[in-house]
């Protein structure tokens, strides 16, 4: 596993991949599977509106940032979070996810310089997004032509496309399927434990960014084979 402490320049994306060498042989790909909330766009305001709304409609005291934070992590891991809540279970979820999926269009936003990013990075390669919402493909794809970013995704996944989302294979080998490429040829790049844990168990190489919810040590324990800071580092390691 190799730890990339990130860029020491603050230039565009474009300026920067230029002037930068880093002492590394480039992987070449064919096919990057990327991850959405916190990959190629910021969610945090997404999931604290979500348990904002959640606990003033079941008439509880709100938590504190860090810990409604914890909330989705715990989701995407199948964790309980019974302890966070103090609320049934369902009865929190209803609303907790009707409320996130309604507002994702306006309080998420693309990561800094992630469409220069995908642009390049598509010259070379295919790319992919899977996520693990559980929302129709037209959602995404609607928020992704908000933010101008749909057309650099040749397809797209969401969890009601597979029958078990990650951190099972299926949503990554068919994705790789429709991109007509080799598993062995693709990287999957995401924020969380279960991104990882799913590109080891298709085969692909990993690249775990920080831009998410998860820390450096959580992902750390997964064995990614890259940790970088944000998207905007992969064209530094990617041919």
């Amino acid at each position: 596993m190799l730890i990339y402490e990130g860029r020491e320049s603050e230039a565009e994306p474009e300026t920067y991949w230029r002037k930068r060498s880093v002492r590394q042989k480039k992987l070449k790909v064919k096919g990057i599977l990327f991850d959405l909330d916190g990959t190629i766009v910021d969610s945090k305001e997404a999931y604290l509106e979500a348990a904002r709304v959640t606990f003033e409609t079941l008439g509880q005291k709100p938590l504190q940032k860090q810990a409604a934070l914890e909330i989705p992590k715990r989701l995407e891991q199948s964790l309980p979070i019974n302890d966070l809540i103090g609320a049934d279970v369902k009865a929190f979820l209803d609303v907790y996810l009707k409320t996130y999926y309604s507002v994702t269009k306006t309080k998420t936003k693309p990561l800094p310089h992630v469409h220069a990013t995908l642009d390049a990075l598509s010259r070379n390669a295919k790319l992919a997004l899977i996520t693990m919402r559980f929302v129709p493909k037209a959602d995404v794809v609607e928020e992704l032509q908000h933010f101008g970013l749909a057309d650099s995704f040749s397809y797209i996944v969401t969890a009601l496309d597979t029958r078990k989302p990650k951190p099972s294979p299926e949503a990554l080998i068919k994705a790789v399927k429709k991109l007509d490429v080799n598993m062995c040829d693709c990287v999957i790049v995401g924020d969380s434990v279960t991104d990882v844990r799913a590109g080891k168990s298709a085969g692909a190489f990993t690249i775990a960014v920080l831009s998410g919810l998860f820390s450096r040590e959580e992902l750390a324990k997964e064995k990614p084979d890259l940790i970088l800071n944000d998207v905007n580092e992969l064209p530094l390691f990617l041919d």
